[in-house]
């Protein structure tokens, strides 16, 4: 186990996770017309992928300015999620 997060497999575990999760939504939407907008659900992955992405740089060492790329893209993402609730 901690081969897994001295590596930072453990996040690419977590995205295959987020991709099955994304599929599961978008098919449930297209099915049922119910369930997260696309654009929503979109935003609030990519929002926490950018975070897993930013532990990762962390975990294997990448340097801080790849950490903070991915941070400032998952907060990039956060707020057009944010703007497309806000009414």
């Amino acid at each position: 186990m901690t081969g897994l997060f001295e590596s930072g497999r453990i996040v690419d575990l977590l995205m295959v996770l987020m991709t099955l999760e994304a599929a599961l939504l978008w098919a449930y939407r297209r099915k049922t017309g119910r369930g997260v907008p696309a654009f929503g659900l979109v935003a609030n992955l990519a929002a926490g992928a950018g975070l897993l992405m930013a532990l990762r740089a962390a975990l294997t060492h990448a340097g801080w300015e790849m950490t903070i790329l991915w941070l400032l893209v998952a907060l990039a993402a956060h707020v057009a999620d944010l703007a497309s609730r806000w009414r």
